[in-house]
């Protein structure tokens, strides 16, 4: 024979199940949102300094782990940076097998190429855009001219240049 304590258990464990499991839908909602965002981002190009452009960084923090990397160190000012940006993203979707991470040379307040950025110093940038490649390993590939014809060859592959 079942005592009252022991329904009055029952029956607030009961209402405890059925308040999270009305909680499952939203959750599943959730959970179907955050996959959704997490692939939108997939085969993007990060845009690594916007806070901060010119300024020194470390590029083995930029690395992703079991993707070929490429730097594209650009600048506003650099028309042939302004055109290849929206190229660049497109090879970001076709190959997802890339992570590219665009880095501004540009000090905020600068107008034209800023050479003398530290960035530019740090790097010894004498030209945009450059790209610096990273295999998946972290090892680096190919920079500057050698890594600029890698990239143009993806995009040809890509059918994004001829």
């Amino acid at each position: 024979m079942i005592d009252i304590q022991q329904l009055r258990h029952y029956v607030k464990a009961m209402d405890r199940t059925r308040k999270s499991l009305a909680l499952l839908p939203a959750l599943a909602a959730f959970l179907a949102l955050a996959l959704i965002s997490s692939m939108a981002w997939a085969g993007t190009v990060a845009d690594i300094n916007p806070n901060n452009p010119g300024e020194t960084l470390d590029i083995k923090s930029l690395l992703v782990k079991g993707k070929t990397t490429v730097i594209d160190f650009t600048s506003p000012f650099c028309p042939p940076c302004v055109r290849l940006a929206p190229l660049m993203a497109k090879l970001a979707k076709k190959r997802p097998d890339l992570a590219i991470k665009k880095v501004d040379i540009n000090r905020k307040g600068v107008n034209g190429i800023d050479w003398r950025s530290p960035l530019a110093q740090q790097y010894q940038i004498r030209q945009v855009p450059y790209f610096m490649i990273f295999n998946p390993q972290g090892q680096p590939v190919a920079q500057g001219r050698g890594a600029t014809e890698t990239v143009a060859g993806w995009l040809k592959d890509a059918g994004l240049m001829k």
